[in-house]
């Protein structure tokens, strides 16, 4: 996840860091990582490379010099202001940057544009849910012209999360899996998977407390040997971007729980 080999930028936890997020093309081509989940951030959204032509060119410059690529957007702006919001103005907006965001990712060839629907974007009830559903569905058919997966990442129980996607009826419209989202909320992989672990497209690597926060990888309460069962299962070949526990910094934290998942993709399965 971009920023995670940076210090923080302004000491929030994940954002876009504006001014050095070229440094981390080279963090990262040095320790072998293939891709940088771009951010795109509510907060000056105008100015995120993302946005921009040359701002594209100077991310594909980084991608051809180092050979990290850009394969997938967690689109944070959607957090501040959801497709669902009540204020029809601030929707059909959101909706307006979905669609640059996918026309500018087709130059990039990005695979996934991950929306949050979790937090103060929570998709509370069926109104909501409603707005949603009409407000992506006019995106929908972009998407797929542009081969790019619109990954929901919601909050809500294995089923309705998966009623919500399947509505779509799109092979585009698909799942952000969060390891530890779905710890901290007591969700059962096993049921998840059931429920929609043909439609996982991009998962975030976390662990958290049941009911708690972010944690360092191993420590908290996610289930990380049955989620890696589970997806050799069904035979997943998508992305896995580190969403781990950082501190102010960033680099060292990062480079242990880079070792220990690493450690534990060698491990025995059991």
């Amino acid at each position: 996840m971009q920023g995670r080999l940076l210090p923080k930028y302004q000491g929030r936890f994940q954002a876009h860091p504006i001014g050095y997020w070229q440094e981390e093309f080279y963090k990262a081509a040095g320790y072998d990582l293939d891709c940088i989940e771009f951010i795109l951030d509510y907060n000056d959204f105008e100015i995120n490379p993302l946005m921009s032509s040359a701002g594209l060119d100077t991310i594909l410059e980084l991608i051809n010099e180092t050979g990290v690529s850009v394969y997938t957007v967690c689109a944070d702006y959607f957090m501040e202001a959801p497709l669902h919001h009540a204020d029809e103005a601030v929707s059909r907006h959101s909706q307006k940057i979905l669609k640059d965001l996918l026309n500018r990712g087709k130059i990039l060839g990005l695979t996934d544009i991950v929306i949050p629907c979790v937090d103060q974007s929570s998709i509370k009830d069926k109104e909501a849910q409603d707005r949603f559903y009409e407000n992506l569905m006019s995106l929908v058919n972009l998407a797929e012209l542009c081969n790019i997966n619109l990954s929901l990442e919601t909050d809500l129980p294995p089923e309705p999360f998966a009623e919500l996607v399947n509505r779509f009826d799109s092979n585009f419209v698909t799942v952000n899996y969060d390891t530890g989202n779905s710890a901290s909320l007591g969700y059962d992989p096993e049921e998840e998977f059931k429920c929609y672990g043909n439609k996982i497209s991009d998962i975030h690597l976390k662990d958290r407390l049941l009911g708690g926060g972010s944690v360092m990888f191993g420590t908290g309460a996610t289930e990380f040997t049955k989620i890696f069962n589970l997806l050799g299962k069904m035979n997943y070949s998508g992305p896995f971007v580190m969403q781990s526990y950082r501190d102010d910094e960033g680099l060292q934290v990062f480079e242990s729980q880079l070792n220990w998942i690493r450690n534990f993709f060698l491990r025995d399965p059991k």
